[in-house]
């Protein structure tokens, strides 16, 4: 186990966050996105960024890019995982991509996809039933050879699955970071239990092939602190390289708020985290009032931006709305920037 240090620490803060979102839902009826955006994970291609998210249309998730020049104003280019009602599949509701292999993890460096056999490959996970996850969803990959990123190919199966987990995963699969280290896969992934007020926790799992997976002895390797803010959840591992550490910016919630946290390994496999989150919610009238969870982070010229969805009560000209909230992708920096 390590020993948090200050500076770890301090060089990963993001305390100046901008007050508008970067990417909101639509607001369309029948749009994938009609409800709400979630879930961004941002990456270098082909000379800018793109983001790789999730829209909700109150049936299920559906996964889009949008691309930027700068980090903070950003333009949809189209559904990359789209709703496949008729297909019979096992991801026929809808599939929330959530990470595209990278050639590096590292925090300060270029952000660029990795190609295996010629091809690009994305994680998803997929509810069962309708609705706001429903069900007891599992996890399946999807490739890609198109340069432009939108002719993607889901593979028939899932490839990772509670049905073969422990009680903590039973209730069905989230958020997964798929990396390439040391001649092997890694994949983190965040499960629940089936408790009617469940526990979110992190697993890892390891594989040669992307198919066959073999999970950690110690898992779940992030768990919930029982007086904690995190007292409920452990979610959504979003998993750097900087100098000689590991940093996790996953996010946790008690009640009532969900919020980014930070925790810190030198092995990938033992972590210890911060006692406090690294992101907390906003004030009232916020962006993030609500929530302020789910990172991706990057760094460019200097900056550090975390990304994240941010959530407040939803009011009277909102463009979208899922039950009582207004749910958007924000930005934090560890510099102030110029909108």
């Amino acid at each position: 186990m390590i020993t948090m240090h200050d500076e770890a620490v301090r060089r990963v803060l993001t305390p100046y966050r901008v007050s508008r979102p970067v990417l909101e839902a639509s607001g369309t009826p029948g749009a994938f996105d009609a409800c709400a955006v979630d879930i961004p994970f941002v990456f270098w291609h082909r000379e800018r960024f793109y983001m790789l998210y999730t829209g909700y249309d109150g049936k299920g998730y559906q996964s889009a890019l949008a691309v930027s020049g700068n980090l903070l104003q950003w333009h949809p280019l189209g559904v990359i995982l789209p709703r496949d009602e008729n297909s019979g599949r096992w991801d026929a509701v809808g599939c929330a991509g959530t990470w595209i292999l990278k050639e590096n993890n590292e925090l300060r460096g270029i952000p660029r996809l990795k190609k295996v056999d010629g091809k690009y490959w994305l994680v998803y996970h997929s509810y069962p039933q309708t609705g706001y996850e429903e069900g007891p969803a599992e996890i399946g990959l999807a490739w890609c050879e198109d340069e432009e990123l939108l002719q993607w190919h889901r593979l028939d199966t899932p490839v990772f699955s509670w049905r073969d987990g422990a009680a903590w995963e039973a209730g069905g699969l989230y958020k997964a970071c798929l990396l390439w280290h040391e001649g092997r896969y890694w994949m983190y992934y965040n499960a629940k239990d089936r408790g009617h007020r469940w526990i979110e926790q992190t697993g890892l799992a390891w594989s040669a092939d992307m198919r066959n997976w073999e999970r950690c002895a110690d898992n779940p390797i992030l768990r919930v602190s029982p007086q904690g803010w995190d007292s409920r959840f452990v979610s959504d591992p979003c998993i750097v390289h900087d100098g000689s550490l590991w940093y996790n910016f996953f996010f946790g919630f008690g009640s009532p708020h969900a919020m980014d946290g930070l925790a810190i390994s030198r092995d990938m496999v033992h972590w210890e985290k911060l006692s406090e989150p690294i992101l907390p919610s906003g004030k009232p009238g916020d962006l993030d009032e609500g929530h302020a969870h789910k990172a991706s982070v990057v760094f460019h010229n200097g900056v550090l931006y975390h990304f994240y969805c941010a959530t407040r009560p939803w009011r009277e000209g909102d463009r979208s709305k899922i039950y009582s909230e207004y749910r958007t992708i924000a930005v934090a920096t560890s510099h102030p920037v110029s909108v």
